[in-house]
């Protein structure tokens, strides 16, 4: 009789134990990137100025496990860039015709971008960043918040353009530009909105 309660405790155990890993693993979960709610705001400088704008989020999701966010990608929609700061109508077509060519980023054949997260580690991010095809990993510091099946995630993100092969206007390739060059250095400020 012993041996049979014995038998039955380590049958129980054991389907606990499988129960209970079964659950931990259904704990990660892929939020859907709400593309309405989430937004790119990007800030460009120069000697003599700077320029900024806005950029959509074309879909996304973040990966979520025991409350942290663990993963996760999205793509930028790169036909969707504006300029914010330029009000003469003219001048802001021409400034998005320029920086829309293969002078910067070639939207025509490169029209998206894209971004992957390698690893977590507390509020530091370190991620596959793709421009015009090129791909480079980037470590940088954000906010995020888990509640529920609701996560955000927010991060400003430094990108050197010449690693993506935009060198118009850079002092790193045109030694004389003086005044007319541009900062080699961009800046995405990323906020991610995601949920069920």
């Amino acid at each position: 009789m012993k041996a049979v309660k014995l038998f039955a405790s380590i049958v129980f155990a054991a389907l606990f134990i499988n129960v209970a890993v079964a659950d931990k693993g259904k704990k990660s979960v892929a939020l859907n990137v709400d593309t309405k709610g989430s937004k790119i705001h990007w800030l460009a400088k120069k000697v003599t100025g700077q320029h900024e704008g806005n950029i959509n989020i074309a879909n996304g999701s973040l990966t979520v496990d025991g409350g942290k966010v663990t993963g996760g990608n999205f793509t930028i929609d790169m036909k969707s860039i504006v300029c914010t700061d330029i009000t003469d109508a003219g001048y802001n077509q021409k400034f998005i015709s320029h920086i829309t060519t293969g002078d910067f980023f070639e939207v025509e054949k490169f029209p998206t971008a894209a971004f992957k997260i390698t690893k977590v580690v507390g509020e530091t991010i370190t991620g596959d960043l793709t421009i015009k095809g090129i791909t480079k990993s980037v470590t940088f510091p954000a906010k995020i918040s888990v509640k529920g099946t609701a996560a955000t995630a927010t991060a400003s993100i430094p990108v050197d353009r010449t690693d993506f092969g935009v060198k118009y206007g850079s002092k790193k390739f045109f030694d004389q530009i003086g005044d007319k060059a541009i900062e080699d250095i961009f800046t995405l400020d990323v906020t991610l909105v995601a949920g069920k």
